[in-house]
């Protein structure tokens, strides 16, 4: 059984409408291995029976869901890329919570879109939670989505191995995590920092519905886009944000040639993309 040409174009183009995430002709191999799976729990004997169960059958709704579970890549980890974390927090962090005491607000909002496996929104409440004496009496809200339902079920159960906490300060796991057979599970105090939500970054329709976020993380998504989807998303994005608001992304992505409403800034020497004051 072999994907052939036309019909790797036929459902990379439904993948795409779905979803924004584009396979080129590249990555038809990619595709092809990932697909398999999705056969074989079907029973569909050729990729072209599975395309047009996805294009007309009635329960294709739900199988969408599982496509979308074997098509995302979700390699992460706590504490991935340490040095933009620290411009998140002495930099970024930093300068919203002067700016907002200035006017008497005590409110946070951040969004990690693109959640993964929750070890990135797990990440951001730990850093909030060493910095709880600065931010005692604030309200301090994490929204972390993805479109896999399968990798937020995994968010939600907080169950890490060695890989996944390979990047974590020992200090922090002694206070943050708990052992769980071999695993490390978070704790309490930090899961309840963190709201998860499946969300797809190319409905347009429930993306530009979330409003009022102070920091949007979308790091290492973007790269799965065509650039059309990337002008979109990013689009909504910065409609999401507050003036004055930041968005952190992946350290290989740029905004180049995708979008000019952001003011690139630098803290502690890493990009950031700022949403100008009004």
């Amino acid at each position: 059984m072999s994907l052939g040409n036309e019909t790797f174009r036929l459902l990379r183009d439904m993948i795409y409408e779905q979803s924004g995430i584009f396979f080129p002709e590249s990555k038809k191999y990619l595709l092809e291995n990932r697909l398999r799976r999705r056969l074989e729990e079907r029973n569909c004997q050729t990729f072209e029976d599975y395309y047009y169960f996805l294009k007309y059958d009635p329960g294709r709704e739900g199988e969408f869901l599982c496509l979308f579970d074997v098509v995302t890549t979700n390699e992460t980890s706590f504490f991935r890329d340490p040095g933009q974390l620290m411009a998140f927090e002495n930099g970024v962090l930093h300068t919203l919570v002067k700016e907002k005491e200035t006017r008497g607000e005590k409110r946070l909002r951040f969004w990690s879109a693109g959640c993964s496996t929750g070890e990135e929104p797990y990440t951001l409440a730990i850093i909030i939670k060493e910095r709880q004496e600065q931010l005692k009496n604030w309200t301090v809200e994490i929204m972390a989505s993805d479109i896999s339902e399968g990798v937020l079920q995994s968010a939600k159960r907080a169950i890490y191995n060695q890989n996944a906490i390979r990047n974590t300060p020992p200090a922090i796991l002694t206070r943050y995590f708990r052992n769980s057979g071999g695993n490390y599970a978070v704790k309490e105090e930090v899961k309840n920092l963190v709201r998860f939500y499946r969300l797809n970054l190319f409905d347009q329709a429930r993306v530009r519905a979330v409003r009022g976020m102070d920091v949007v993380f979308c790091r290492n998504v973007l790269i799965y886009f065509e650039d059309k989807a990337k002008k979109h998303v990013v689009s909504w994005f910065y409609d999401s944000l507050n003036p004055g608001g930041y968005l952190f992304l992946g350290h290989a992505e740029s905004l180049y040639n995708i979008s000019r409403a952001f003011k690139l800034v630098n803290f502690d020497g890493r990009p950031v993309y700022k949403k100008e004051a009004v």
